[in-house]
């Protein structure tokens, strides 16, 4: 009988080196970067024909992580991290869980943000992977080198594991070399270690507790003491980040007598920093790669793109500009791995566009400020259909909202209005309020709020349908 198949997506990830389009409110596995949909959702839909995945997040992204995968027909369980823990605490919560579910399961661990080109080749290869696992394997995709690069690890392959079989034993693990020793890795036809894994659940948990059995002990106790949380489930706090902070492949992977690789057939990326994005993206004749609200008047081996206002080049070369509603970077495409210190400036001057973006998501939908000054606040306020927000008060604000697209029900005090476009209505301080949409398009206000204190913290919940406290 067929092994039991469940695919796990680990979408815990901050980074910040697609800054300032990926941040930490919003990290780029949430991102359509370049595709129409986000990575994660990507992802999700590649492994849909094994099972249902898992998806593990941190819990400050699991309303847009339920939302991508609702909006794209994918009934996902998603795990919610209390703190990131890196790789190796994520791998033993997923082999945990599948074993719960199917004593013969083989998992299999895919990254949310690669970018994958033959969707056919990658199943092809998957298919290999599980097979080679059912054999007692802990397998990583080989990707092929296209060049030197230092961001990655790389792995040195062994004998073939059968003749008939793709696979290769893994003689050796290698971190990230330098461009001296990633030239002589390639030449010895080492490959990229892709971060994808598949294993039997029963033997990752035999390896991890190997390694290190107070990890498992902390991940074995943060699953059995989880709780659900509406449609998600919560790991328990104190065990889980109880677990030191650590790779996958320095947890298992660099220490195993079970690793092998099948070397991949399809194109991959793991879209790291905004070099990456430019070799992602479709050239023009003078090598430049243009998305979004752009003009470009010769530039050459350059990337460009706008999601906000509109970018003008003229004359330049092997540069990369990203602009946003409330940030511009503008860069040479040979430091693009030097982001991390104008995170580090912006943090240091007080800034928030570090890790705040101009949309704030929130499990009824999304809000934009769109102007703020003395004693004033006005906001686009996005609502899903279904959504409500919290009956709530304020201390400090009114709050005028104007209708431009949807109806909307609101409840202020003992009155409940119906509004449609073009219609208003006006919250005093301290009045409890409800705002809902009960139609089947999304509910847009503009909203204006007026006081001595504009926080997001003068909000005091009385019932939330999210189960939210702040």
């Amino acid at each position: 009988m067929a092994a039991t198949i469940l695919p796990v997506i680990l979408a815990g990830g901050i980074g910040s080196r697609l800054w300032p389009l990926s941040r930490s409110s919003l990290p780029k596995q949430f991102l359509a970067l370049s595709a129409e949909r986000t990575m994660l959702q990507e992802t999700a839909l590649r492994v849909g024909t094994f099972a249902d995945p898992t998806v593990i997040c941190n819990t400050e992204h699991r309303f847009i992580a339920a939302h991508q995968l609702q909006a794209v027909g994918v009934d996902a369980r998603v795990v919610l991290e209390p703190a990131q823990r890196n790789t190796g605490p994520s791998v033993a919560v997923a082999a945990l869980l599948a074993l719960s579910e199917a004593p013969d399961a083989i998992v299999v661990i895919l990254p949310a943000d690669h970018s994958i080109g033959d969707v056919a080749a990658f199943g092809d290869c998957l298919a290999e992977a599980v097979s080679v696992a059912g054999e007692g394997h802990i397998v990583t995709l080989g990707i092929p080198p296209t060049g030197p690069a230092t961001q990655y690890g790389y792995i040195r392959c062994g004998d073939r594991i059968a003749k008939d079989r793709r696979a290769f034993a893994v003689a050796k693990f290698i971190e990230k070399p330098q461009r001296d020793a990633a030239d002589k890795l390639i030449a010895e036809g080492c490959v990229w270690n892709s971060g994808i894994f598949v294993a039997p659940a029963g033997l990752l948990i035999k390896e991890i507790e190997s390694a290190d059995p107070e990890l498992l002990a902390g991940c074995r106790l943060a699953t059995e003491r989880g709780r659900r949380d509406l449609d998600f489930f919560r790991l328990e706090e104190a065990s889980y980040l109880g677990c030191r902070a650590i790779s996958f492949d320095r947890l298992v992977m660099e220490r195993t007598s079970h690793a092998a690789v099948v070397p991949a057939t399809f194109r991959w990326s793991d879209l790291g920093s905004w070099d990456a994005m430019w070799a992602e993206e479709a050239h023009n004749d003078q090598g430049t790669a243009v998305r979004g609200n752009v003009v470009a008047v010769d530039v050459s081996s350059s990337y460009l793109r706008s999601d906000g206002p509109l970018v003008a080049a003229l004359g330049v070369h092997n540069i990369v500009v990203v602009a946003t509603a409330d940030a511009v970077l503008v860069a040479d495409r040979s430091r693009v791995d030097e982001i991390a210190a104008i995170i580090d400036k912006i943090r240091e001057n007080g800034g928030t566009q570090h890790a705040d973006h101009v949309i704030t998501h929130r499990p009824w939908g999304t809000y934009q400020v769109v102007d703020v000054g003395d004693r004033f606040q006005v906001k686009h306020i996005m609502v899903s259909p279904g959504g409500r927000i919290s009956r709530q008060y304020h201390h400090h604000r009114t709050e005028h909202w104007v209708v431009v697209q949807g109806t909307a029900r609101v409840t202020c005090g003992e009155e409940t209005l119906i509004l449609n476009e073009n219609q208003s209505t006006y919250i005093p301080v301290g009045e409890v309020h409800c705002l809902e949409t009960p139609g089947k398009i999304p509910l847009r206000i503009i909203e204006i709020q007026s006081g001595a204190y504009l926080g997001e913290d003068d909000i005091v919940r009385l019932d939330d349908k999210y189960g939210r406290e702040k």
